[in-house]
């Protein structure tokens, strides 16, 4: 296949190292026909927001033919669009108008599990003996009628369903109506690697791989043992979820997965320039098999763990030891980082709740966030330093935040509707009478037209400071080393070819000073912070930030 594609260079082949990657939702990024809900023309005529920010890429949330239960990731057709969200040839006006602003196009791929509407499905659970029985992950009770393993859903209760028709029970990691897929068999694979190929061929430049590590289950089906309470946490489930109790050593994490990664990796290898992130959701063993993941140069290019989407406070030393613990476990690996998704809690509202200035706030986690050693993914709004909002039960559409409300109220907060214009019906999101969530009205008041063009806006910091980075080969490709990691202050540097930008925060509301380590250093101006240097030290501001290059002796 490679005859037919223009050869690339390693520059362009290496697009995805370093790069910025802007999260669409696509329900609630722009609603083209007044139905409430988000859609694909929506996106396209929004894709200059994306190209005037300065991203590299866009990774779309699911947009496939589903049934809708989880919101998409319940896939009943991997090959087509949703009518909801419009039609391939709508997906191809946007992959043009993307490739025309220079925006490469990821999409979600969605393969441990689908909805138990997919005709796959119906034909597996109709007997036990038709061609697609193997399909999914079936097993007969224990004698007692009980589900045959104690592995438990991400989203409550039993991992396992009873199905009437086949008197079997099957594997559910997710929702009910979310069926695994039994990759064991040879055929799931080719099936689901034609998947791969049909949007390739559509002009796709990537994916991201949605619970990368939940491929695979245990062929024998062990039960899982207990985790002992003091090494829970709540980075993949909240802290009110049984899930969180068990060792998930045998419903995921399976050492088949690798084999099938490089068949899935050799498949993207036909097409030029293609990456792929996963998406690894483990509270014990995340960076580990991220390390497994990426190793080789012939699996992933990149994945991403919870460490910092989880709800534990961004400090000096979580980021410092994640990045450590990174080069430990992945030291072939390229990770992908994020601060807010479509799953967790906004950044802002997340860490910065007591935060008085949350826009000097907001700015900071930008500058941290855009200087680590990776690539890193903005989720829409974010830029706009949004806080999560607080939706009224009766509003609720997340099936996670009915189940654990009002302990855990889902995922709905980070999902509103994306805010364009302050003075326009439902905020220049849709001409409809009601979208699908509401809009708060303090969103509405951080719409783009309140902060394009205002210097000192969230908005503006991310476009100044994404236009800084990419003057600064050290701050998308380099190397990171750590020279102070104390209760507030964090300064580390960057260093690529010769090139060292050393960075430095203040994590705190109070003004701090921070020594530079020991070299001729000149600041860097043009990222939007103030800041001055007397013997050695740094002077910052609360919440304030430092940037300098290394000269050459």
């Amino acid at each position: 296949m490679n005859a037919h594609f223009s050869p690339v260079s390693a520059a362009e082949k290496d697009w995805w190292r370093g790069a910025v990657i802007y999260q669409i939702y696509p329900r609630s990024f722009q609603d083209s026909n007044g139905d409430g809900i988000g859609d694909l023309k929506g996106i396209t005529a929004r894709l200059s927001h994306v190209a005037t920010l300065g991203a590299d890429a866009i990774w779309i949330s699911p947009f496939f033919t589903s049934p809708m239960k989880d919101f998409g990731y319940d896939v009943s057709n991997y090959t087509d669009v949703d009518p909801m969200f419009g039609s391939l040839y709508d997906f191809d006006a946007l992959i043009a108008e993307a490739h025309r602003l220079g925006i490469k196009v990821m999409i979600d791929l969605v393969i441990s599990h689908t909805s138990d509407q997919h005709p796959w499905f119906i034909e597996s659970r109709s007997s036990r003996f038709n061609s697609k029985s193997d399909w999914y992950v079936w097993h007969d009770p224990k004698p007692d009628g009980t589900p045959p393993t104690n592995w438990l859903s991400i989203f409550g209760g039993s991992a396992w369903q009873w199905d009437a028709t086949r008197m079997q029970y099957y594997m559910h990691n997710f929702l009910t109506s979310q069926p695994d897929l039994n990759l064991h068999n040879p055929q799931v694979q080719d099936a689901v690697l034609e998947a791969v190929r049909f949007w390739l061929k559509r002009g796709v430049d990537g994916f991201r791989l949605d619970t990368i590590n939940f491929y695979f289950h245990d062929r024998l089906f062990r039960d899982n043992p207990p985790l002992a309470p003091e090494r829970r946490n709540a980075a993949t489930a909240p802290a009110v979820n049984p899930y969180n109790f068990q060792d998930h050593i045998y419903d995921k994490n399976q050492p088949e997965n690798l084999e099938f990664l490089k068949r899935f990796r050799a498949v993207l290898e036909e097409f030029p320039a293609i990456a792929a992130v996963g998406e690894v959701g483990d509270g014990q063993y995340g960076l580990e098999i991220v390390g497994q993941y990426t190793s080789g140069h012939d699996k992933m290019q990149m994945c991403y763990a919870f460490e910092f989407l989880a709800p534990d406070p961004l400090t000096p030393a979580l980021v410092a030891n994640t990045q450590q613990a990174f080069q430990k476990a992945a030291p072939e690996g390229w990770a992908c980082w994020a601060f807010s998704n479509h799953d967790v809690v906004r950044h802002v509202t997340r860490w910065g709740a007591e935060v008085s200035d949350r826009e000097a706030f907001a700015k900071q986690m930008a500058s941290i966030l855009l200087t680590q050693r990776g690539s890193v993914c903005i989720y829409q709004g974010e830029e706009l330093g949004l806080t999560e909002a607080d939706i009224a039960y009766e509003d609720l559409q997340d099936p996670y935040g009915i189940q654990f409300w009002p302990e855990f109220k889902g995922r709905d907060g980070c999902r509103t509707p994306m805010v364009w214009d302050s003075l326009a019906h439902h905020a220049g999101f849709s001409s409809g009478e009601k979208p699908w969530l509401p809009i708060p009205l303090e969103h509405t008041l951080h719409a783009v037209s309140t902060q394009e063009h205002k210097s000192d806006s969230v908005f503006e910091h991310y476009r100044r400071f994404l236009h800084f980075r990419k003057e600064l080969p050290a701050l998308i490709k380099g190397e990171i080393a750590f020279h102070t990691v104390s209760e507030t202050g964090l300064v580390y540097s960057r260093s690529l070819d010769g090139q060292t930008v050393l960075c430095a925060f203040n994590l705190s509301p109070d003004a701090a000073e921070l020594p530079l380590p020991e070299a001729d250093w000149q600041a860097l101006e043009g990222h939007g912070f103030e800041s001055s240097v007397t013997g050695g030290k740094v002077s910052l501001p609360g919440w304030g930030a430092y940037f300098a290059l290394r000269n050459q002796k």
